[in-house]
């Protein structure tokens, strides 16, 4: 919200220096992101008189402007097509700073000879002195003005740049900003006068309204001007409006726009000839109906939407734009003026539906309240009847189905006390209160403050916000610091972002880097994760306004964004790819909300870095990934059995299912060879996925015991294991981690072809054995082995290779 300072003061009186204003509305909330300073560089300009206009010896274009400046007069070469003897103007002497027309940039005003004839000055347009970006003719000024003065005198402002909370629409406002300036300078806050003649005929042999759908238009208040003459509004309103970056169109629409920009309420004009049936309804569009709006366009609406209609058609869209039937022309001559209040949820949804955003639309969403409608409405009459010279019909229309009364809400210094750690006094509380512009009566039944909400602050609903109002105006940096009154409570457990963090900082350390990718996607992009193109499952749920049809559904897996990533990176010639991704997916369910899983992807490429000077680098394969998932549950305390199993996006045969305490955790294997083609991935890749929340839960109940290193040493035996090919590693391993001293198992070979019989494999560990008490025997380490052997000989079958 940009408020220039001489617009403010209109309404309080200001006398300290901008800079410090600006710091103290920050303090209190209004954060000012920009100042923009008109005039700053005006030192050598003044108002200026023009006395002749001659034309130009050597130049058809070009005149000679004699300018009386009060002590001297001075002739100048113009080119610009609006001198005109009598006219103040702004001249600009040498060694003036302004803006070049041309290129923009800060440039000092140099005497120069053009076309033969000297000219020491100049006579400046709107945009050489950075006012507006007119530079069409030079700015002719106000007949009133004293020539000599510097221009800055009249003319220079500070425009400040706010940051508006969503909460604060009030402030959206000049009026809403200027009573924050009073509270906080400790100055008067001063309405404008809303009076006006009303000379016309009653207003309702002009027009009736009607609301159908009360639920989203709480009050309509409108007004009629007849004998609208339709111009060039004056140049303060133009100046004002530009100030607070709009265009000035006419002097009916220049002053909705004013009026909205100083009272904070959206108001729209209607040519009232265009009105059929005297009738103005309120009411939600039909299935399919059109119109075209001011811009232009025309535009399909659905019962989401709420409209202004006359007896006949639609002729506005509620709080967002109006149409193109209704617009005023230069030809109006009675307005009918509409201010009015609407569902901020109607209104906001609409706008995103259309595609169309605008002033009013952006403060209806913030919510305004109904009492605001018809004060906007009396100033807005006031204004087109001054500067459009119609008269006002006798009476207002006032359609007010929301009424409701504002319960007072109450405060004591042992509110403050409790949330502010402040000692405020009840009388103190009241006088920073009513600051505001907040009617204070004390209860001395209870021995609090009753406060009276003001319509203009609908951010307030309870003691809380009031405590805050109290803090803004004392200011944030007065509260003083202070310990808690009592210790923080105990820690619940890691949270999921905690959590996240430590397997983040393990799977980093086993070389994979992370990836972040949109949790939005299309049909298309989920399908390729099914070798045929038809993923099977739950439909992903669709989002109302998707930015693209890229991003028209929320991801129900993880998969698509790291596989996308990866061919990415293979198009880029990277090696040794490494990926993985935590996120949420999102999992439809009837009649409610997507369930919310929080998952872990991870995925590796085969393809092997380039050989270093001591050998040839290993390509990655299965166990490169069954490693990884390993060490990440290894450093969780947990330990995973994996199952063979099937899923639709790995190759059959080369998927296992990664199972913990009886539970399935996850699944991991190669990559289809069909989906890989679908992504575009080059080479086989091998995947992985986890359930975060399940792997959390199962965590939660281990807790890590540390155990003393032992200073006895170990030892190592080798044993090779002739078995049936249907036997896993893991059952075997198992076993042989179940004898005493078995302190660690490894297998470092397997084998089956020449020399095996059919149907067996070869089998190779190496068992590491320790005692924590006593240096181990090669007895005693013998008859463990000899244990295991016979174990898996009646298990198994199994038997020693020779």
């Amino acid at each position: 919200m940009k408020a220039p300072l001489k617009w403010l003061k209109d309404y309080v009186d200001i006398d300290i220096p901008y800079r410090e204003l600006a710091y103290k509305l920050t303090l209190a909330g209004l954060e000012v992101s920009d100042i923009k300073v008109i005039g700053g560089s005006w030192d050598n300009v003044v108002v200026g008189q023009i006395t002749a206009v001659n034309p130009h010896p050597n130049a058809d274009r070009l005149r000679l402007a004699t300018v009386d400046l009060g002590q001297k007069q001075m002739t100048v070469v113009c080119g610009a097509p609006n001198l005109a003897v009598g006219d103040k103007i702004a001249f600009a002497a040498v060694g003036a700073k302004l803006l070049d027309g041309h290129t923009g940039q800060l440039t000092e005003l140099k005497p120069a000879k053009i076309r033969g004839v000297a000219s020491e000055g100049m006579v400046c347009s709107e945009k050489e002195l950075g006012i507006s970006d007119n530079h069409e003719g030079i700015l002719v000024l106000p007949p009133d003005l004293e020539v000599g003065k510097a221009l800055s005198d009249y003319l220079a402002d500070i425009i400040f740049d706010i940051d508006i909370t969503p909460n604060r629409a009030d402030c959206l406002s000049i009026m809403g900003i200027a009573r924050e300036v009073a509270a906080i300078t400790g100055k008067e806050f001063r309405l404008p006068d809303l009076s006006y003649k009303e000379s016309g005929k009653e207003i309702g042999s002009y027009a009736a309204v009607e609301i159908k759908a009360p639920d989203l238009c709480p009050r309509y208040c409108a007004s009629v001007i007849d004998g609208i003459k339709i111009g060039p509004s004056p140049k303060w309103m133009q100046d004002r409006l530009l100030a607070c970056g709009m265009r000035p169109i006419s002097n009916i629409v220049d002053v909705t726009n004013y009026v909205m920009l100083e009272f904070g309420q959206p108001l729209h004009a209607f040519d009232y000839r265009e009105i059929r049936g005297k009738k103005i309804i309120v009411r939600r569009a039909a299935e399919g109906e059109v119109m075209y709006t001011l811009d232009q366009v025309e535009r399909k609406f659905s019962s989401d939407h709420l409209m202004i209609a006359d007896a006949e058609r639609a002729v506005a869209v509620a709080g967002i734009m109006g149409g193109l039937s209704s617009e005023v022309t230069p030809g109006t001559t009675v307005i009918l003026l509409e201010s009015a209040n609407f569902n901020q949820a109607v209104i906001h949804k609409g706008s995103l539906n259309l595609k169309l955003s605008s002033e009013a639309s952006t403060r209806f969403e913030k919510g305004l309240n109904p009492e605001l409608a018809l004060i906007a409405l009396k100033r807005a009459t006031q204004l087109m009847a001054d500067l459009g010279g119609g008269s006002v019909a006798k009476g207002l229309i006032d359609v007010y189905p929301g009424k409701t009364e504002k319960k007072p809400v109450a405060i004591s210094s042992s509110d403050t006390a409790r949330l502010l750690g402040m000692d405020i006094k009840n009388d103190e509380i009241r006088k920073y209160l009513e600051s505001l512009g907040l009617k204070c009566n004390p209860d001395a039944a209870t021995g609090k403050i009753l406060v009276e909400i003001p319509w203009w602050r609908n951010d307030i609903a309870c003691t809380a916000d009031l405590v805050e109002e109290v803090a803004r105006v004392v200011g944030y940096d007065n509260i003083p610091t202070t310990t808690l009154s009592s210790s923080l409570p105990g820690g619940e457990g890691a949270s999921m972002v905690t959590f996240r963090q430590e397997v983040r900082d393990i799977l980093v350390a086993c070389g994979f880097q992370e990836v972040i990718t949109y949790p939005l996607t299309n049909l298309e992009t989920l399908n390729k994760l099914s070798p045929d193109l038809n993923l099977t499952g739950p439909q992903p749920l669709a989002m109302a306004n998707p930015m693209s049809r890229d991003l028209e559904f929320l991801r129900t897996s993880l998969r698509f964004g790291v596989l996308t990533v990866l061919a990415r990176n293979q198009r880029n010639r990277e090696e040794n790819i490494r990926l993985f991704e935590m996120g949420k997916v999102f999992i439809p369910r009837a009649k409610d909300l997507p369930l919310e899983n929080e998952m872990l992807c991870g995925l590796i490429d085969s393809v092997a870095p380039d050989a270093y000077w001591a050998g040839k680098a290993e390509m990655a394969d299965f166990y490169s990934a069954k490693g990884a998932v390993e060490a990440l549950l290894s450093r969780m305390g947990l330990q995973a059995v994996f199952q063979a199993g099937e899923d639709v996006t790995i190759s059959p045969g080369k998927c296992a299912h990664i199972i913990v305490d009886g539970e399935k955790l996850g699944v991991i294997g190669e990559v289809h060879p069909r989906v890989r083609a679908g992504f575009d991935i080059q080479s086989p890749a091998f995947l992985f996925e986890i359930d975060m929340d399940k792997l959390k839960a199962l965590c939660g109940g281990k807790q890590l015991i540390f155990k003393a290193v032992t200073k006895f040493p170990s030892t190592e035996r080798d044993i090779a294991l002739l078995i049936d090919i249907q036997v896993t590693y893991e059952k075997v391993a198992g076993i042989i981690s179940g004898f005493p001293l078995v302190v660690g198992v490894r297998l470092f070979d397997l084998y089956a072809g020449e020399q095996i019989p059919a149907g067996k494999k070869s089998l190779a560990f190496r068992i590491t054995y320790q005692a924590e008490d006593h240096t181990l025997t090669d007895e005693e380490v013998e008859a463990v082995q000899q244990k295991i052997v016979e174990k898996l000989a009646a298990d198994f079958g199994a038997g020693l290779r020779s």
